[in-house]
């Protein structure tokens, strides 16, 4: 364990007694303190010496995401408000409408503005605004090829790939395993298509959550001792359409759009973490 990340990794060191000498009155309360960098390991009278030099420096503070987004999106609507949003329309795949631009994403329109406001029947969030806003600033316009690739083999997706797994590709195959109707939801509720005999997936399907960044996910599913398995994969143009962090942004907004949709259709009984 080179650095600390999470509570759980300091409960394990606790006695998990739920003593409150050190002012905390669970043990799991306390790991939480520590990460938020309010306690110290040392303030744990039952924690031994050894372990507290090992890890008192190697606590990392969760890092504010949210924030981070938001500071992100007004940088992004910046740029926005200083270019020809409908000289674009195009370019992109989508429309103009006179002073704003629609781009049709997953089967709805979302409409900016000129100051970078993203609006739509939809509800809007930060990881589908933040995608869409650098698409608009930074897509080059290139066309689809076709070629499908897995994120790792895009030019700088490599530096993302472990991460992209973790945050998109296992989720989603914890879903689809979960959820039977998953595809026939992509494929009625967000303008999917079904791709047949795709990298021989017994399930695949195409979104477009813009129009010219496409997404191929494919299943195979569960045989005898073999496990499921769930890739992701981008055309091979991806990022001339938008940067490879964007990409990732993309691609973990789609499971958390998804979870939701598990979430109601279990009445909130949903298997996944």
């Amino acid at each position: 364990m080179s650095r600390i990340t999470t509570p759980i990794q300091i409960y394990k060191f606790l006695p998990k007694t739920n003593c409150g000498e050190c002012g905390i009155v669970t043990c799991l309360a306390f790991a939480v303190s520590v990460i938020k960098q309010e306690k110290r390991l040392s303030d744990c009278p039952y924690l031994d010496k050894d372990t507290v030099a090992q890890y008192e420096g190697k606590i990392d503070r969760p890092v504010n995401m949210e924030g981070i987004r938001e500071e992100q999106l007004k940088e992004l609507k910046k740029a926005i408000s200083q270019i020809d949003l409908p000289s674009r329309a195009e370019l992109l795949g989508g429309r103009s409408t006179g002073e704003t631009l629609v781009i049709r994403c997953l089967g709805k329109d979302f409409e900016i503005d000129r100051y970078g406001n993203v609006l739509s029947q939809c509800h809007t969030h930060a990881w589908f605004s933040l995608p869409l806003l650098d698409y608009v600033l930074h897509s080059r316009g290139e066309e689809i090829s076709g070629r499908w690739v897995p994120f790792r083999e895009l030019e700088k997706g490599a530096t993302w790939s472990g991460l992209f797994e973790q945050r998109c590709e296992k989720p989603l195959k914890q879903i689809a395993d979960a959820y039977s109707d998953l595809f026939e939801d992509l494929v009625r509720m967000f303008s999917g298509t079904s791709a047949f005999n795709k990298f021989n997936a017994d399930i695949s399907v195409v979104l477009y959550p813009l129009p010219k960044v496409p997404v191929l996910i494919c299943y195979w599913k569960s045989e005898d001792d073999i496990e499921s398995k769930l890739h992701v994969f981008f055309d091979d143009t991806a990022e001339k359409n938008l940067p490879v962090d964007s990409l990732f942004t993309l691609g973990t907004g789609i499971v958390r759009m998804l979870e939701k949709i598990m979430h109601r259709h279990t009445d909130g009984k949903s298997e996944l973490s």
